[in-house]
């Protein structure tokens, strides 16, 4: 197992110091799904929320949620992210909305951290504007997909 580095010699947390760190192109894609019942789902399918566009909005929020990162989670980095993308697809086999978010950076560490923040942020968003109808919505399987760049390379989830 590797070793764990936002922990010093004396097991504190710190933020790493990546100033030594080689500048390198990065990616991350990270995925989710929001899961509802029937008719929640047609709600949001047939654009019928009463608070609008609820794709819309949480793609935005997710596109916020990302560049915010490193305000909620204390040891990440500010980065400059340079593309988040949000994709939402409403799928009737959960039923409900499936969540990738793709960002990319060029700098000394990876975005990981955004990618799931983009998805957790927009899978929270579909949460609050349907909740009226829907309180038993299940938020799931959020995880990293895809990263690459910097010392450790690609790693790939299997889909």
């Amino acid at each position: 197992m590797s070793e764990l580095t936002h922990f010093d010699g004396d097991g504190n947390a710190h933020m790493v110091d990546v100033s030594d760190k080689a500048v390198t192109s990065r990616i991350a894609v990270a995925e989710g799904c929001v899961k509802m019942n029937a008719d929640t789902f047609a709600l949001i399918a047939e654009g019928r929320a009463k608070k609008g566009d609820v794709l819309s909005v949480a793609r935005l929020a997710g596109i916020m949620g990302a560049k915010k990162c490193s305000e909620l989670i204390p040891l990440c980095h500010p980065l400059p992210i340079t593309k988040v993308a949000v994709d939402l697809v409403p799928d009737a086999s959960l039923p409900g909305v499936r969540i990738e978010a793709t960002v990319k950076t060029t700098g000394q560490t990876g975005v990981e951290m955004e990618a799931l923040t983009a998805v957790s942020t927009a899978a929270l968003t579909v949460y609050d504007m349907v909740k009226a109808a829907d309180k038993t919505m299940e938020i799931s399987n959020i995880r990293l997909v895809l990263k690459d760049g910097g010392k450790s390379g690609l790693f790939e989830a299997k889909r």
